[in-house]
This record gives C-alpha cells, structure tokens and sequence, in this order.
C-alpha cells in the first residue's frame, strides 16, 4: 500500500452530519479524476455523473449489534456481532471495557452472559479456526433469531472517535431494506430520497445488491471476513451492460465493490449470485466491474485503502488523501465523501 498520511488532530466525524447542522446530502464531497481534484457537496453528486453511468448501492440495512456482556469474572464488556452462520452461531467480537479494542488472552470454552438469558461459548477463530484473533465463532445457548433478538437487546456499535450514542436511524441508509449488517454501510449515508430522484433524472439509474457488512474493528486494520452477499439478476445485467456501453459502473462502497467483483469473471460478464465471499481486493487483484467508487475517508494503514488503490490507482488515492488532509475534511462514517474516476 501507498497511501500513508498522518490524520490530524480534529479531522475525525465526532457526531452524525446533522447534529453539525448540516443535511445528510451536505457533508463534503471531493471528486478525484487523474490530474484533477474539484472540491463539492455530496448534493453536487448527480452533476459529477453523465447520463448512462450506474449507480449500485447496498442496500443491507444496519443492525443494534452492541450488546452488554458479562464475563465469568464478572466484569462487563461490550459484545459486537458481526454476523450469524448458516449453522446458527455467531461471529463475534468480545471488546475491551473501555472500546479502546479487542480483548485478548480468551480462550475456547470461554462463557459470557448476555442479555434476556442468553449465553455464548467461545469455540474457535473465525474465519481460521486454527488461529484465534478478535473475531470469534461462539454457540449460542439457547438457540435465538438473531435479528429479532438485537433488535430487543441491542444498540448500534459505535468507537471511541464518537462523542455519543447514535440512535439506529442514524446508521441507516435511506435505500436499506434488508437488516443483516453489523456497521453501517456508510458510503452511502449522505444518500438522500431528493438526490436519489435526481440521479434518476438526470439518466443515472440506481441498481440494488446486498452485502451484509461484518465488524471492522477498527484498531487492527484487518482486511475484511466472509460475508454474506445477494446480486440479484437486473443488477448483474446492467451492470454488464453499462460497461459494455463504456459508461462508467459507480459502486457505492467497499462493500458493493467486493459484491459486485465476487461475481464477474475473467470475461467481464457479472453473474446474479449469492453466498459467502472472501474477496478482498488489492494492486495485484484489480477490478473487473467497477470503474468508479464513491466512498468515505478511511484511517491511516486502513485495509480498505488497497481497494481504492485497486480500482483507482495508488498514485490517485494517495493524492485524494493528501487534499483531504490539507482541506479539513473529516474522516469515518459521519464524515465527509470522495468519489473517484479513474
């Protein structure tokens, strides 16, 4: 990875947009071609497009994945889950007390508490059974939906950099209809139902897929797990299609990026598919469907960045982050947006 900068002091988003007084679609948006760099609103999206471009979104919607857990010691700490398996555990990551990041030294066979008489064991690493890191595959005891049981015991995770509690509308998007992601899939939180319209007429339709985003933790900087994604068969075709034409296929997200990959081949042609996917995209692995990435600012050593530099280039991302950080943009979910054309 090239992209290396320090982030400076006050350019975290310490609470969502609005509580800055701004509008969803009003965060700022820097618009990154080769050998230019225009600096907008997220509002000015649908005038940074040509008629004919795609825009896909995901449209998972955010779950209340925080819970309180008790540990055999007694102490209290937060819980994340990431996500269920198709055998009904749960991936999950034990916190330390103060969300200052994962807590080490468990062990398998480890018990925690949680609410509504709930009970965890620890079994194994998740996705490498053989190697326990901060994610873990635990029993759950009794067997419980986990939709429904998040939304009666939990609340949305959150990490230090914020200065409160957000309530889950706030970690929604305004297209997600399908509740299944642990974080938000905040590429595409400055979307707004007026700027969705717009999109559309100004000849950019807007296509759905699903990926359910697991727990990034943040501190690590771990490239992302298995997770559970649906292309559905109208959004494989245009997409084909719009490359075809040579108009541009805009993901919103890493998460759309990694979907949307995981289903075209060597031939260009994207599939409708669904499953499990452990794709994770770099400089030795470019894209095959996506030709342009709107996305929000990501922390210094981010995994994230080698997928930006994959489908825009290092030399572009490294320049974009360079802007950002002399411009004062704000980084993390409530932060502030780039849209990349390579």
């Amino acid at each position: 990875m090239t992209t290396t900068f320090a982030l400076p002091p006050g350019s975290e988003a310490t609470t969502p947009p609005e509580h800055r007084g701004l509008a969803r679609d009003g965060v700022r948006l820097m618009a990154v071609r080769p050998g230019s760099v225009t600096h907008a609103r997220f509002t000015d999206l649908p005038d940074l497009l040509e008629p004919g471009d795609l825009v896909v979104v995901n449209t998972s919607a955010t779950l209340p994945a925080r819970l309180d857990a008790r540990r055999a010691d007694g102490r209290v700490v937060p819980l994340h889950v990431s996500t269920a398996l198709d055998d009904g555990s749960w991936v999950v990551e034990v916190r330390r007390p103060g969300n200052d990041g994962p807590e080490t030294g468990l062990e398998p066979g480890a018990e925690l508490n949680l609410p509504g008489g709930v009970r965890l064991r620890l079994r194994t690493g998740f996705p490498d059974p053989a190697r326990p890191s901060r994610l873990w595959r635990a029993r759950v005891e009794p067997a419980v939906a986990l939709v429904p049981y998040l939304a009666e015991h939990g609340r949305p995770v959150r990490y230090g950099y914020l200065q409160a509690p957000v309530r889950l509308a706030e970690a929604q998007n305004v297209y997600a209809t399908e509740p299944g992601s642990a974080e938000n899939a905040s590429a595409g939180r400055p979307f707004t139902d007026r700027l969705l319209v717009r999109l559309v007429a100004r000849g950019v339709p807007v296509v759905p897929l699903v990926l359910h985003a697991g727990v990034s933790s943040p501190e690590l900087h771990e490239p992302p797990a298995p997770e559970r994604y649906r292309v559905p068969e109208v959004t494989a075709r245009l997409v084909t299609s719009t490359r075809a034409a040579g108009r541009r296929v805009v993901a919103v997200g890493t998460t759309v990026t990694r979907a949307l990959e995981t289903v075209t081949g060597d031939d260009g042609v994207t599939r409708a598919g669904e499953g499990w996917t452990d794709l994770v995209l770099g400089p030795d692995s470019p894209p095959r469907a996506v030709t342009g990435l709107v996305t929000g600012l990501h922390a210094p050593e981010a995994s994230h960045l080698l997928l930006l530099e994959a489908v825009a280039g290092a030399d572009l991302v490294a320049g974009a982050y360079r802007a950002a950080v002399a411009g004062g943009y704000l980084w993390h979910e409530y932060g502030d947006s780039m849209l990349f054309l390579p």
